[in-house]
């Protein structure tokens, strides 16, 4: 259901901003209300998992979705629907943080964990497939209010489904802290940062405005780092990431996503006023993506990953990524889709289903029961927070772009196309930079076992805590 909330507005894009009147720049609002406060509380959640159970937190997180689902549906204005995101924001960040942590404890040997969390790639690829074409489906034959909607039935029968399966977890209880200052900052700093960024387009890169709060956003996300140095029980232990796969597979999957949210979110924008696509036809245009992410997660990048190792199925994912955003940079104003779009559609999608399990399982490698949350937190962090400052980077990249072209005589057409093929190279050099650092930072299962061997072992997170 986290997954499907988010392409399937992606394809309602829109339709949402010929509704309630967003601007270009604006519009990545309706995304990125979501996902900073989801990226900024996953810490947090995560931690209070581990406190006092990742069933009632998961259960809590599903009642404020799932409400805040019903209030998205019914905005008649920008204020609203950006408000009701911004609390499904928060929801999802409650649901989403200990929701691999539950895997991780219940399938503790490394093969079986290989394979669950395949199936959890697996089942976000199918939410991202029925998103695609249920926001289609819903904005063409009904309005764009209905792909909120959707969640109503989903939200109740999950809650449902969870009472009776769920196994009870009392946690390790609030002795341990769970560090509410650290979590405002980091909120704070994430926010400020996003704005920054989408307002660039409006006020100039090198304005008072921008430089202003740009500082401010670094000034409190140094007040966080210098908070979880000195804390007595941090949010983030700063020591849990002297493991170099933990750090790097989170910054490699920073990166990753960066460049890959902007592809979908202005891809969507592309296919609609460039190519003439309805909201139908956009979600069938992403379905090959989705559809090899879920072939390749439920069982083939699993075996990949017991027989070679998550960093040697990382690569050549990360290397297909790569080549389909430089594929899709090349796409000309009147595109034929078999011929310009669904080669880089594969690519990507193959390239996706190789590298989301691998970095799944490297960044949740020696995370105990206790702490299994704040590692699973810190995960989805490094997801949602790409994908957040990605977007807004990307979007108003794209912004400053097309609105040049069009100064100079450009098509609307040719404009959006030359703000996407921007988009797509910036996209490339952060996948790139993020194969760098695979190559670089990241090392082999046995090879980090030997290093934690070495140092007399790896401090866990609880005790890092």
């Amino acid at each position: 259901m986290i997954v499907l909330d988010q392409t399937i507005v992606n394809v309602a894009l829109p339709s949402i901003q010929s509704d309630l009147g967003f601007s270009q720049s604006t519009l990545a609002w309706v995304v990125n209300a979501y996902l900073i406060p989801f990226g900024g509380l996953l810490l947090l959640a995560g931690r209070l998992g581990d406190l006092v159970g990742r069933k009632r937190v998961f259960l809590a997180g599903l009642a404020v979705f799932t409400g805040a689902s019903l209030l998205c549906g019914l905005a008649d204005s920008q204020a609203m629907l950006i408000g009701a995101r911004f609390v499904q924001g928060v929801g999802g960040a409650l649901t989403s943080a200990v929701i691999l942590g539950m895997v991780v404890t219940l399938f503790p040997e490394p093969s079986e964990r290989a394979r669950a969390i395949g199936v959890y790639s697996f089942v976000a690829s199918a939410g991202a497939s029925i998103g695609l074409l249920l926001g289609g489906v819903l904005t063409e034959a009904i309005s764009w209010h209905w792909i909120f909607f959707v969640n109503l039935p989903i939200g109740l029968a999950t809650a449902v489904l969870s009472l009776r399966l769920l196994r009870r977890e009392d946690g390790i209880g609030f002795g341990e802290g769970a560090d509410v200052l650290g979590a405002a900052l980091v909120t704070a700093a994430l926010m400020l940062a996003v704005y920054t960024f989408v307002g660039a387009s409006d006020h100039g890169w090198g304005s008072a405005h921008t430089l202003g709060f740009g500082a401010a956003a670094l000034v409190l996300l140094v007040a966080f780092v210098v908070r979880q140095a000195r804390a007595a029980n941090p949010l983030v232990p700063l020591r849990i990431f002297r493991s170099r796969n933990v750090s790097g597979a989170n910054i490699v999957q920073m990166l990753m996503v960066a460049g890959l949210f902007g592809m979908f979110f202005l891809g969507a924008i592309y296919l609609q006023r460039v190519l003439g696509y309805d909201a139908l036809e956009v979600g069938l245009a992403f379905l090959p993506v989705a559809l090899s992410i879920g072939t390749l997660s439920l069982g083939f990048s699993a075996r990949l990953i017991t027989r070679f190792g998550a960093r040697a199925t990382l690569l050549p994912g990360l290397a297909l990524i790569a080549a389909g955003l430089a594929l899709f940079a090349r796409v000309p104003v009147h595109a034929g889709y078999w011929v310009d779009v669904f080669p880089s559609m594969l690519l990507l999608g193959v390239g996706a289903g190789l590298t989301f399990p691998s970095l799944m399982t490297l960044a949740m490698s020696g995370a105990t029961e206790s702490d299994s949350g704040l590692a699973s937190g810190v995960v989805n962090m490094a997801l949602q927070v790409g994908g957040a400052l990605g977007l807004a980077i990307l979007a108003t990249l794209s912004a400053t772009r097309t609105n040049h072209l069009i100064e100079s005589g450009s098509s609307p057409a040719s404009a959006l196309t030359g703000g996407l093929h921007l988009v797509l190279l910036v996209g490339v050099g952060l996948v790139v930079a993020a194969f760098a650092i695979a190559v670089v930072v990241l090392r082999s299962e046995r090879t980090e076992q030997a290093a934690g061997a070495e140092a007399d072992s790896e401090p866990s997170y609880a005790e890092a805590a």
